[in-house]
C-alpha cells in the first residue's frame, strides 16, 4: 500500500482524535461490563418468584459466557465488513433489548433466550476483540496502554453499577435494576455514534504515531467465512497453539475458579459471604489498575516475558491461597486480594499484541478465538472446581491444580518464538481468501 506524507493537523496540537475514539470504546466496554454483574444479583430473586431451578437460572448464565466467548471473533470480522461504529450501537441496542424483555418473562427458557442469548451476543460484540480493533486502526503508538484502559472497562463497570444495582434489588426489586441498565444503553448507543469512526481515515487523520497517512482498507466480504477461516488457519500455527492454551489457563484460574467459587471456599472457612464479596470487589479494583499497567508495559517490554511472570505469579497466590483462608479478614488475605486484582486481567494487553505481532490485520480476530479459548477454561474451571469439592469436600485440590496449571501456562508462553516479520506484513489468512 502507498503511504503519502501528511502534514500536522489542528487535531494533532489540540489532542488526536484516536483518544476520542478510545475514550467511546471505553465507554462502551463499561456499560457492557455492567451487564455480567446482574446474574449473580438475580439468582436470588428469580428463584423466590418463579420458583425456577438454581440449574435453569444458571443455565442462561452459561449460554451468556460461551455466546461471549464464541461471538467476538465473528464480531470483529464484522467490524471489518460493516464497521465499527455499526456493530457496536447494534450490539448495544441488541442488549437493551434482551434486558428489556428479561423484565417480562414469565417462564425459564425465555430467560435463557433473552438474557443468555441476546445480552450474550450483544456484550461478546463488545469483548475485549472489540478494544484490539479500535488499538489496531486507530493506534501505532501507545497500543499497549490503550488496550490495557479498555480492557479494564468491563471490570470497572462491574465496580461502578454493582453497588447500585445491589441496593435496587434489596430495596426495589430486581426489575428497575434491569430497567436502569436498559436505559444505561439507550443513552450510550446515539452518544457512540457521533464519538466513533471506523478508522482515521474517515476524518482525514494518520493513527495516533503514524508519520504517514494510512489508507481505509476495502470492507472485508464474507465476515463469518472469514472468522472461520482466520481460525483454521491460525490453528495450525504454534503461536495460535501456545497462547490460547496459556489463555484457557488464565480463564480457569480467574473467572473460572475466582469469580465462581472464592466466596463458598471462604464460607467453607467461617468467613460471611457478604465479606468475600466484598474481598471480590477489591479485587476488581486492583484490576484496572493492573490491566492498565500491564498496558503500559506491554509497550515497553517482551509480551512473552510479562506472559510468563504474570501467570508464575498468580500460580503462586494460587498455591498460598489455602493457607491465608480463615473467617476473618487479616492483612495476608488483603495482600492476596491487593496482588491477584493487579494480575488478574493484566494478561489481556500482552496476548493481544502477541496476536497482533503474528497475524497482522487478523489480530484482532485471532485474538477473539484466543478470548474464546480463555471462556472454555472458565466454564471448565467453574464446573470442576463445583464436582471436587463435592468430591474432596474441601477447595485445596483446586488451588493446588491451578496453581500447577498456572506454572505450565508460564511455560508455554516463554515457548513463543519471535516473529522474524514486521506486523503489516503478515496475516493469517491470504488477501485471496477473503
Amino acid at each position: 500500500m502507498d503511504l503519502v506524507p501528511v502534514a500536522p493537523s489542528r487535531t494533532d496540537r489540540f489532542g488526536h482524535r484516536a483518544w476520542w475514539v478510545a475514550g467511546a470504546a471505553l465507554l462502551a466496554v463499561v456499560v457492557a461490563g455492567a451487564f455480567s454483574t446482574l446474574p449473580g444479583l438475580l439468582t436470588g430473586p428469580l428463584h423466590e418468584e418463579f420458583a425456577w431451578s438454581r440449574g435453569s437460572i444458571g443455565l442462561a448464565a452459561s449460554v451468556n459466557m460461551v455466546l461471549y466467548g464464541l461471538t467476538a471473533p465473528f464480531a470483529a470480522a464484522l467490524m471489518d465488513r460493516f464497521g465499527i461504529r455499526r456493530v457496536v450501537v447494534a450490539a448495544l441496542l441488541v442488549i437493551a433489548s434482551g434486558a428489556a424483555l428479561t423484565t417480562v418473562m414469565t417462564t425459564a427458557w425465555q430467560f435463557t433466550l433473552y438474557w443468555g442469548l441476546l445480552v450474550g451476543l450483544g456484550t461478546g460484540s463488545m469483548a475485549t476483540a472489540f478494544g484490539a480493533t479500535v488499538t489496531q486502526r486507530w493506534f501505532v503508538r501507545r497500543r499497549g496502554l490503550v488496550t490495557g484502559i479498555i480492557a479494564s472497562g468491563s471490570v470497572f463497570g462491574q465496580m461502578v453499577f454493582l453497588p447500585a444495582l445491589s441496593w435496587t434489588v434489596d430495596h426495589h426489586g430486581w426489575r428497575p435494576s434491569l430497567v436502569s441498565l436498559v436505559l444505561a444503553a439507550c443513552a450510550t448507543a446515539p452518544l457512540l455514534w457521533l464519538a466513533l469512526r471506523d478508522h482515521p481515515a474517515d476524518v482525514g487523520l494518520e493513527p495516533y504515531g503514524a508519520e504517514r497517512h494510512v489508507p481505509k482498507p476495502p470492507p472485508a466480504e464474507g465476515a463469518g467465512r472469514r472468522a472461520v477461516a482466520v481460525l483454521l488457519a491460525s490453528a495450525r500455527t504454534g503461536p495460535f497453539q501456545l497462547t490460547a492454551g496459556a489463555f484457557a489457563i488464565c480463564g480457569a484460574s480467574t473467572n473460572g475458579i475466582m469469580w465462581t467459587h472464592f466466596t463458598p471456599a471462604a464460607h467453607d472457612h467461617g468467613m460471611p459471604a457478604t465479606t468475600a464479596s466484598s474481598l471480590l470487589a477489591a479485587i476488581g479494583f486492583f484490576n484496572v489498575i493492573g490491566t492498565v499497567v500491564s498496558g503500559w508495559a506491554t509497550d515497553r517490554t517482551d509480551p512473552r516475558r510479562l506472559l510468563a511472570v504474570f501467570f508464575a505469579l498468580r500460580g503462586l497466590l494460587l498455591l498460598c491461597l489455602p493457607l491465608l483462608m480463615s473467617a476473618t479478614v487479616r492483612p495476608p488475605m488483603l495482600a492476596f486480594v491487593v496482588a491477584f486484582g493487579l494480575l488478574d486481567l493484566a494478561t489481556v494487553p500482552p496476548v493481544i499484541a502477541l496476536c497482533r505481532e503474528f497475524y497482522g490485520e487478523d489480530g484482532a480476530i485471532v485474538f477473539g478465538w484466543v478470548g474464546a479459548a480463555h471462556q472454555i477454561g472458565a466454564a471448565l474451571a467453574a464446573y470442576g472446581g463445583g464436582a471436587a469439592r463435592d468430591a474432596f469436600g474441601t477447595y485445596t485440590p483446586v488451588w493446588t491444580v491451578l496453581g500447577a496449571l498456572c506454572a505450565a501456562a508460564a511455560m508455554l508462553s516463554l515457548l513463543v518464538r519471535r516473529s522474524r516479520s514486521s506486523p503489516d506484513e503478515r496475516s493469517a489468512v491470504p488477501a485471496g481468501s477473503r
